[in-house]
């Protein structure tokens, strides 16, 4: 004899599932988006040069 279809479990039990994906996509597009601030910050120091070590432009080739 075939079992009697408890339709509200099953429904509860589908949002239970969606709700733990959705909850785990989050936290590693979090998880992506920090690493992303802390490694474009430490990208950014280690490969270009600041500011301050830059050379002044030469005033030479300017007429006055």
């Amino acid at each position: 004899m075939p079992r009697k279809p408890n339709y509200q479990f099953d429904r509860h039990e589908r949002d239970r599932q969606k709700a733990a994906k959705k909850a785990e996509r989050l936290a590693a597009k979090q998880a992506r988006a920090a690493e992303k601030r802390s490694g474009g910050a430490e990208a950014q120091s280690d490969d270009a040069p600041a500011v301050d070590d830059a050379a002044p432009p030469s005033d030479e080739t300017a007429p006055e």
